[in-house]
């Protein structure tokens, strides 16, 4: 059964899902910072995933980059599957600017994380549903219900 990782339901705010993946907003203020997370279950790595949802994996990833460099013209994506903190899979989005405060260094402990306003979190989270929705994409403040391949329990 999948189930999203504690730390990362604390973190973030779900924004929608594509068909495998999660699409999650992290709550620090300081980068625009998406994290997909594939809904499978005892997954870490990338390539413990079948062909078919690496290749999913892949083109949701390319769709989220896309359009976050659509939204902020970032200098720079940083996409990355770290792992070591949060096993689970997932992969970070941060659109990083030459002015962001970690520049050019990578952004975990860089400087302390900055919550969002209320107004400013809803405004980001509607603006990136607004850009995002699309044919693969469906907005949601909640986890879709499982499917023949798998099921999970998330809370939001």
């Amino acid at each position: 059964m999948f189930t999203l990782n504690e730390a990362l339901q604390s973190d973030t705010v779900l924004i929608g899902h594509y068909p495998l993946s999660l699409v999650l907003l992290h709550k620090d203020a300081n980068y625009p910072w998406c994290i997909l997370v594939p809904q499978r279950s005892n997954v870490t790595e990338i390539y413990q995933l079948d062909a078919a949802d690496q290749k999913q994996l892949l083109d949701e990833s390319c769709q989220l980059s896309e359009t976050m460099v659509g939204l902020y013209a970032p200098s720079k994506m940083n996409i990355a599957a770290l792992g070591n903190m949060v096993p689970q899979l997932h992969v970070h989005h941060v659109a990083r600017f030459k002015t962001d405060g970690a520049w050019p260094n990578p952004i975990w402990g860089a400087q302390e994380p900055q919550p969002y306003t209320e107004e400013a979190l809803a405004a980001r989270v509607s603006k990136l549903r607004s850009a995002l929705s699309g044919d693969d994409f469906i907005i949601s403040d909640e986890a879709p219900e499982p499917t023949s391949n798998f099921s999970q329990t998330i809370e939001t």
